[in-house]
Order: C-alpha cells, then sequence, then structure tokens
C-alpha cells in the first residue's frame, strides 16, 4: 500500500473525525438492496476510466465541490463517496459536508480493498 506523506495523514485523520464511514461490505450490501441511489467516485479520471464500482458516477475531487450542487441539487441525497484508499474520499465527504450534504458517507478502504474483495467492477 501507498505510505502518504505525514501532513496529509493527518488531514484525513482529522476529516474522519466529522465524517460517516462504512467499509466495503457494508456498501455492497446497501447497493444490492438498493439503499444508496449514488455512488460518487472522486478519483481522477484516469483512475475511473481503468474501472470502478458499478453504476457510480465520476465527479473528481478536484472540481467536486465546484460542481456537485448541479450534479446533486437535493443535498439530502444519500450518496457513498470512494476513493483509492478511503483518505480524499473522507476529505471530500467532509467538505461537502460543510456545503449542506447531509448524507453522506465515505467508503473506507476504497477502490483497492473493494477490487481486493472480488467486489464487481465495471469499465465503461
Amino acid at each position: 500500500m501507498k505510505k502518504h506523506n505525514p501532513g496529509f495523514e493527518q488531514l484525513c485523520e482529522a476529516a474522519r473525525k466529522h465524517v460517516h464511514e462504512v467499509d466495503i461490505h457494508q456498501v455492497k450490501t446497501m447497493m444490492d438492496d438498493g439503499s444508496v441511489p449514488l455512488v460518487v467516485d472522486v478519483r481522477e479520471e484516469s483512475e475511473f476510466a481503468k474501472d470502478h464500482l458499478p453504476n457510480a458516477k465520476h465527479i473528481g475531487r478536484g472540481v467536486l465541490e465546484r460542481d456537485i450542487e448541479t450534479i446533486v441539487p437535493d443535498k439530502k441525497t444519500p450518496m457513498i463517496l470512494y476513493c483509492g484508499g478511503g483518505y480524499r474520499s473522507a476529505l471530500a465527504a467532509e467538505s461537502i459536508q460543510k456545503m449542506g450534504y447531509s448524507a453522506v458517507i465515505s467508503m473506507d478502504g476504497g477502490y483497492r480493498a473493494w477490487s481486493e474483495a472480488g467486489y464487481p467492477l465495471v469499465k465503461e
């Protein structure tokens, strides 16, 4: 697993204290029973293009705050955010919560854990 810079890890750990996180198994269950209408991939476009979770919508971390209100106007929309390992999604979740989004969950472990578990991935 990639080692991140200490300052980035501290920022992410602080964000995690303010966001709701669930593991990949909980996300898979929610996707299977239809209880999460929106899954958002906040990775880079090149990462998303390689493959991603089924039915995921791509809104890169770099443009999330700029575009989220256009793409998801209802701030009560339940959504799961994920990235490569769970760091960027925690930051993203914290950020859009500050914008008024109230049903945001960060997927702990991210794409890497999802893939390692053998859960389905799709390529556009």
